[in-house]
């Protein structure tokens, strides 16, 4: 009689795992753990506190630095991920920019040849920028971003917000980089950019030719080749509610704000777990 309820009770969960559509060996490691809820729950809830801070934007790279910077806590980025899973803290990813180029060239206007070439590592500061422009749509309309990144320590050495998608938002973004008092000559530095109509302008080329620096552009229809710009843009659009500012005024703090904070206080991994500051200063030192 014994044998032949054990050997009921058997097919029943050969059964009911088909029909449930998995696996016995799964079934039995969640039977081994059903009786244990506190498994994981303190370490899932160091690691939402983080997520939520975050805004469910953070991946385990991140929430893996903050863990070991913040509270000094080592943990494994398999156990981060597997707590993740575990409790549906699904990461929101970053949708690509669709800025392309906005206006037409003119038989003015003139293109360069790409000099980066994709080499982002570098490991010089203040030796090879990128620059771009992206659109936040605001009350109704788009306010437009410019931004300068100098490649090899991610930082963001200039930027300006404006209204208008006139050609005096690139030449203000160079003479804020110009004006930049941590960067002593722009000397043969290069600025790589896209071909949009902003980077082909004379007024621009003029502009950047004043300053003795080498033009690069990306390759038409290769959005790749200014990766390190669009990875600052797509941030800059997931870390900030900008589409509830007020007034650009606001619009503009919230900026500044946060590439103060992009700056001096997010920790990357591709830069050794260091702000762009801290890397550049890093990088500096070791050149020494």
């Amino acid at each position: 009689m014994k044998f032949r309820i054990i050997r009921e009770i058997k097919n029943n969960v050969d059964i009911l795992c088909e029909i449930a559509g998995v696996s016995k060996s799964g079934y039995y490691k969640w039977l081994k753990f059903a009786d244990k809820p506190e498994r994981d729950y303190k370490d899932y809830l160091l690691i939402k506190e983080i997520f939520d801070r975050g805004r469910a934007k953070y991946g385990w790279r991140t929430i893996q630095m903050k863990l070991n910077s913040g509270r000094g806590i080592v943990m494994n980025h398999k156990k981060i991920i597997r707590i993740k899973n575990k409790y549906n803290l699904v990461t929101k990813i970053r949708r690509a920019n669709p800025y392309k180029n906005i206006l037409k060239k003119n038989q003015f206007h003139r293109t360069f040849e790409n000099t980066l070439n994709r080499n982002f590592e570098q490991n010089r500061p203040y030796r090879t920028f990128c620059t771009d422009i992206t659109y936040l749509p605001f009350n109704s309309e788009n306010v437009y971003l410019s931004a300068v990144k100098d490649i090899a320590s991610g930082e963001i050495v200039a930027w300006e917000i404006s209204k208008h998608l006139e050609i005096n938002i690139v030449l203000n973004t160079i003479d804020n980089m110009k004006n930049n008092q941590n960067i002593i000559s722009l000397k043969d530095a290069l600025i790589h950019s896209d071909q949009g109509s902003h980077y082909t302008s004379p007024d621009y080329i003029y502009k950047v030719k004043e300053l003795d620096m080498i033009q690069s552009m990306s390759r038409k229809g290769n959005c790749i080749d200014n990766a390190p710009m669009e990875s600052f843009f797509g941030h800059f659009k997931d870390d900030i509610d900008y589409k509830d500012c007020k007034t650009f005024e606001e619009l503009k703090l919230i900026t500044e704000n946060y590439i103060n904070y992009y700056n001096n206080e997010r920790q990357q991994w591709n830069l050794k777990k260091m702000t762009p500051v801290e890397y550049r200063n890093h990088l500096l030192l070791a050149r020494q």
